[in-house]
C-alpha cells in the first residue's frame, strides 16, 4: 500500500513516496531510475539498511579507505624514523659485539605494530570528519520514519 505526498518549498519541488513493504519500495525506486531520474535528486528514509538501494542509486564508495592507507604508511615511516633516530642517537661508543646498529629485522615487529595503531587512529579521525561529527543535529534524524519506506524526489523549480 504506498502513498503520495506533494509537497512543494520556495526553491524546491518535492514529491514524498510511502511504502510499507520493502518490495513496493525497490520496485518504484528501480522504476523511478529506469524512466531517467537522476539518482542525486533521489533521497531515501528507510527503517534499516537496505543494500539494494545502494546498488539501484549507485551510491559512491567512501573516502576512509584513503585515511587508513595515509594513516598506515604515516605510522610506518613514522616508526622506523623514530627507531632508527634512537638507535643512532644512543651514547657514543656503543658496544655491540660486531653487530650492526640498525637491525632491520626486529624493527619491522615494532613497525607493523605503530602502523596498525596509527592507522586505526587515523581512520577513526577520519570516519568522524566524513561522518561531520560530532554533531548532535547530524546524529539525530530531523525525522522519523517509522517503520515505512519512503522516497523523495526532489526537482529544481523553473522561472
Amino acid at each position: 500500500m504506498s502513498d503520495q505526498n506533494n509537497t512543494q518549498t520556495a526553491d524546491t519541488n518535492s514529491q514524498q513516496y510511502t511504502f510499507d513493504s520493502q518490495e513496493e519500495f525497490l520496485e518504484k525506486l528501480t522504476e523511478m531510475t529506469a524512466s531517467g531520474i537522476k539518482p542525486e535528486s533521489i533521497s531515501c528514509l528507510t527503517p534499516f539498511h537496505v543494500h539494494e538501494v545502494d546498488h539501484i542509486l549507485k551510491s559512491k564508495t567512501s573516502a576512509l579507505r584513503f585515511f587508513s592507507l595515509v594513516g598506515a604508511l604515516a605510522g610506518f615511516f613514522i616508526s622506523f624514523a623514530f627507531i632508527l633516530f634512537t638507535v643512532f642517537d644512543w651514547p657514543s661508543p656503543m658496544i655491540t659485539g660486531g653487530k650492526p646498529l640498525a637491525s632491520y629485522p626486529v624493527f619491522i615487529v615494532v613497525a607493523f605494530e605503530c602502523t596498525i595503531l596509527i592507522g586505526g587512529i587515523v581512520s577513526f579521525l577520519g570516519f568522524l570528519h566524513l561522518s561531520r561529527l560530532p554533531d548532535i543535529k547530524g546524529i539525530i534524524a530531523p525525522r522519523d520514519c517509522g517503520n515505512q519506506f519512503i522516497i523523495i524526489h526532489k526537482t529544481e523549480v523553473v522561472r
